[in-house]
């Protein structure tokens, strides 16, 4: 019981890690995009910190419940490598919109990233029906994101 407690607190402290360093690494970003032209349906600003922690923790649960109870190990193995390499786009995303202002780019990666998001779903509800229903809302965030990110590039 304690092994599990503590691989599900590794699993859920990975994704806020990563977001918290990306939180952390696009601060100036932050305030120059509190200054452009945003598409209409943009939340306010405080919202996005909330969702995101929502879902990184949703994200953690749904790594915990893949390493837990995927057999084979192979195909766990596999799903959680896709689930890394789906937060590394994650986290580069931020620095191409905020740090970088390639907002062009930045949507371009967002797609490969919802797509990610997509594999990495269905893998993790092979293993896990429960981890995989975890994944939808990051799914629907992320597409939602991406109109948001196509809207600053078209307005700015």
């Amino acid at each position: 019981m304690r092994k599990n407690r503590k691989y599900l607190l590794i699993c859920l402290a990975v994704p806020l890690a990563v977001g918290g360093l990306s939180a952390l690494l696009t601060r100036g970003g932050m305030e120059r995009f509190k200054s452009l032209n945003k598409p209409p349906l943009t939340p306010p600003g405080w919202l996005f910190p909330v969702v995101w922690t929502i879902l990184f923790l949703m994200m953690g649960a749904a790594s915990y419940l893949v390493w837990k109870n995927g057999r084979p190990r192979r195909a766990a193995r596999t799903a959680l490598t896709l689930y890394g390499v789906q937060l590394a786009f994650n986290f580069l995303w931020s620095m191409l919109f905020f740090n970088m202002g390639l907002y062009l780019a930045a949507f371009f990666e967002l797609i490969a990233l919802w797509l990610l998001i997509l594999l990495t779903a269905a893998r993790f509800y092979r293993l896990s029906r429960g981890a995989g229903y975890l994944l939808l809302p990051y799914l629907l965030w992320v597409a939602f994101a991406g109109y948001l990110n196509f809207g600053v590039y078209l307005l700015n």
